[in-house]
């Protein structure tokens, strides 16, 4: 017993977060260490990873034929098995340190989406195990983000979350350290990048990549209209001639772009509250709804869905890190918050 408190006294446990468009990484007794890009540069020749994170993202649209620059996660689930795996060691890796990194293996505890299947839970944990894991633990995203919003989810009181990640918006309302109503739609950041570059595509005949997409969506992204106009400049490639062009766009153009997507999280937001308990809707209508997750940042947001649902939606503080923050306190205090931990079958592969 004594060795083994000794040995946990050196252990680096970690929670992170494994999402679509960002690996969060936060060690226990330190904080977030580590908020980088989920993607991989892989030379297709030689199989080799060339870079993982921000270095893979700027390669992003700017690589030679045989360098190929992927996301290995899809909807927050894993797409493919190893490239994850080596992505997660490397992270896992580079938060180790000391005497410890050489005989102690941390704890993991990783978000995953409300809702997975039970192949999909294996695979993050196996992902996890095989990166140098002692133990992973998984928690709902939904409730991680609760709990980094400190939001009261042990009580007996309606809570609810709306985290808009990069791959799925999480909607919820948790209760009594469970959750009640959920859903689970894969319409979130990376979509509304895609609706950006259709949008250019089709109104202006503009080709934009994927990082031009994202920067307008930061720079001009709005759910509901502004008092003020903003505008930007978009450069791409002409649909028609192929060469350079770089036109003004507006706030307007980006509410346009997005109105398709925005609404389909509007109506799981309604069904959600349509099928909540009536006592728990109404500590939802008295306190709101917190909205998370990069999604949660586009203007105006908040007043759509006041707008669409009577029920007022506060944006949490520091959106971005509310999942790997409430997987942090879960990791603190996983004896006491141990119980809203996923349960799942998974039994450690063979050597």
């Amino acid at each position: 017993m004594i060795l083994r408190n000794i040995l946990k006294s050196f252990s680096q446990d970690l929670a992170i977060d494994l999402g679509t468009a960002n690996v969060l990484v936060y060690v226990k007794g330190e904080g977030i260490v580590v908020n980088e890009p989920s993607v991989v540069a892989i030379n297709k020749e030689t199989g080799r990873i060339v870079a993982i994170g921000k270095r893979a993202k700027e390669m992003v649209g700017r690589t030679p034929a045989s360098i190929v620059a992927v996301k290995p996660l899809t909807s927050g689930v894993v797409a493919d098995f190893e490239v994850t795996e080596q992505m997660l060691k490397y992270f896992i890796d580079r938060v180790r340190s000391g005497l410890a990194v050489s005989f102690i293996k941390p704890r993991v505890v990783v978000g995953i989406p409300s809702g997975v299947t039970e192949v999909e839970k294996r695979a993050v944990e196996n992902a996890a195990i095989n990166a140098g894991a002692s133990k992973a633990y998984l928690v709902e995203e939904p409730i991680a983000a609760a709990i980094g919003a400190r939001l009261p989810v042990n009580e007996a009181t309606g809570s609810m979350i709306v985290e808009i990640g990069g791959g799925t918006t999480e909607i919820a309302i948790i209760s009594l350290g469970g959750i009640v109503v959920h859903r689970s739609i894969r319409v979130a950041g990376n979509v509304f990048n895609q609706d950006i570059i259709d949008y250019m595509k089709e109104k202006y005949n503009l080709i934009i990549g994927e990082q031009t997409a994202e920067n307008i969506k930061i720079s001009l992204g709005c759910a509901f209209p502004l008092d003020e106009s903003l505008t930007d400049v978009a450069r791409g490639r002409d649909v028609i001639t192929g060469l350079p062009k770089e036109l003004e766009i507006t706030n307007k153009d980006i509410l346009k772009a997005l109105e398709k997507s925005l609404s389909s999280i509007i109506s799981s937001i309604k069904e959600v509250i349509e099928d909540s308990p009536p006592e728990l809707l109404i500590d939802v209508y008295r306190h709101g709804m917190v909205l998370s997750g990069g999604g949660s940042l586009l203007r105006n947001l908040d007043k759509l869905i006041y707008k669409e649902t009577n029920v007022p939606a506060i944006v949490a503080e520091d959106p971005l890190t509310t999942v790997v923050r409430g997987a942090g306190i879960i990791l603190e205090e996983i004896d006491v918050l141990g119980n809203i931990l996923a349960k799942s079958d998974y039994k450690k592969p063979p050597k």
